[in-house]
């Protein structure tokens, strides 16, 4: 891996994570490309209920617009404030480990949730977008919202 590419890698992810974090809402989805491998570690059964949309499988730079949009929508955006712990690079791959902190906007519950994602880069483009989180944290935290998950 040529330190040429792990730098490219680095300058992708760090400014998909400004941009998020500032909420730059029509900007994140510039830095994926038009076909995006984009997973979520959640139990197949779950994904896409009412009270968490967001939670599905996406294929698309327009799924990835749509997923930040739904995010916003759900949660109390004056209530985030997710910490990154580490970016490791190594070529066109990038982990980026930390914990997510949210307010569910339908229950006014907190959480936080142990993270680590999984991206890579060609081109300039995020083309793998692989999330590993806390999912009993955020389904507990959705827990009685319409559509919210099973208790």
């Amino acid at each position: 891996m040529s330190e040429e590419t792990s730098a490219r890698t680095r300058q992708v992810v760090e400014e998909l994570l400004r941009r998020i974090g500032a909420g730059e809402l029509d900007r994140i989805a510039e830095l994926y490309a038009d076909e995006v491998d984009w997973k979520l570690d959640w139990p197949e059964g779950e994904h896409g209920r009412a009270a968490t949309p967001w939670i599905r499988h996406r294929h698309s730079r327009a799924d990835a617009a749509a997923n930040y949009r739904e995010l916003r929508e759900h949660h109390v955006p004056e209530e985030v404030g997710t910490q990154v712990e580490r970016i490791l690079v190594d070529g066109a791959d990038a982990v980026v480990t930390g914990e997510i902190r949210q307010t569910a906007r339908s229950t006014g519950r907190a959480y936080r949730a142990r993270f680590a994602l999984h991206l890579t880069v060609e081109h300039g483009l995020v083309v793998r977008n692989h999330l590993y989180e806390d999912s009993l944290a955020v389904a507990q935290a959705f827990e009685g919202a319409t559509g919210g998950p099973r208790g």
